[in-house]
């Protein structure tokens, strides 16, 4: 009986370590806003950074305008649970639709980042932290609305200071397919202006 106890105890550490060193996102957005480029962005980041992760899209509504989500699990040191968790530590939500469908996921103290271009800054939880930023305005005011996803990951990586710049800067230049190359000096503009937003005025 001791010796299940102690086993019992210990399994319970294992699983409290883990999920201290255990990070997950959900990024969601309509369909023709680059979610799932963001998802793979970071993921390879995390790799980059030789952490363990997992990214899973959800393909379930890909058309333009239908609601499309991903969800990155990082792991400093083990093998990451299985995706589709019950909680999410951080929340990218790049339309109304998404805060509404995932807000009630972000973990008690974790974080709601949203597009306030497209959402309300109507805060409906006060056990989570909110950052809201006009990304797509921000976007559209360097040129592109279609760098509203890399410059919300800028965001996320500030906020969660899981990644740094200079390898996200790398995971961009590995995702992105040779043919949208020409897109690379305007998505790490993107990138820098998310990474340098003042999140005290969030």
């Amino acid at each position: 009986m001791f010796t299940k106890t102690l086993q019992q105890k210990r399994q319970f550490r294992q699983e409290v370590l883990k999920q201290i060193m255990e990070k997950n996102f959900v990024i969601a957005g309509f369909g023709g806003q680059g979610v799932l480029l963001a998802g793979e962005v970071l993921a390879n980041a995390f790799m980059l950074d030789n952490k363990n992760v997992t990214w899973y899209p959800c393909y379930g509504a890909e058309m333009r305008g239908g609601t499309v989500n991903c969800e990155i699990v990082m792991n400093d040191t083990e093998e990451v649970s299985a995706v589709n968790l019950k909680e999410a530590d951080f929340v990218v939500a790049l339309n109304q639709a998404s805060v509404e469908r995932f807000v009630s996921k972000v973990k008690k103290g974790g974080w709601m980042i949203a597009n306030s271009s497209l959402a309300k800054e109507i805060k409906t939880r006060d056990d989570i932290n909110y950052v809201f930023a006009p990304m797509t305005k921000m976007a559209e005011e360097i040129g592109n609305i279609k760098m509203t996803n890399i410059l919300a990951l800028g965001i996320a990586a500030k906020v969660s200071k899981l990644t740094s710049i200079e390898t996200l800067t790398n995971a961009l230049d590995n995702v992105i397919p040779p043919h949208r190359k020409n897109l690379l000096p305007l998505n790490l503009k993107a990138l820098k202006i998310g990474y340098e937003y003042d999140l005290l005025h969030a």
